[in-house]
């Protein structure tokens, strides 16, 4: 029986360059400048989205590999690897239909 190993790409290290642009590493090594913005959606990220200090307060929480921010937003590390079209834009998509 093989042992299973964790091959999940999550997000080692971000830091912010403009607007709401960040330099995100990977665990895998892949560095890419990505904007935040299209994915701060909902209620839980407007404070974000209103205040440059409180989008900045964000961190890295190593023990899931993703952005975190105090108020308990997050952004899933998968969506921003693989350049996934935010969920409310495939919600307004399909609404539209």
């Amino acid at each position: 029986m093989k042992k299973q190993t964790n091959n999940l790409i999550r997000i080692q290290s971000a830091k912010p360059l403009r607007d709401f642009v960040v330099l995100i590493e990977f665990t895998d090594g892949t560095k890419r400048e990505v904007d935040l913005e299209p994915y701060l959606r909902g209620p839980i990220f407007e404070p974000l989205r209103k205040s440059r200090s409180a989008f900045l307060s964000f961190s890295v929480d190593h023990k899931v590999g993703t952005i975190v921010w105090a108020n308990g937003a997050d952004i899933d590390p998968d969506v921003l690897y693989k350049r996934l079209t935010p969920a409310w834009m495939e919600t307004e998509a399909y609404t539209r239909r």
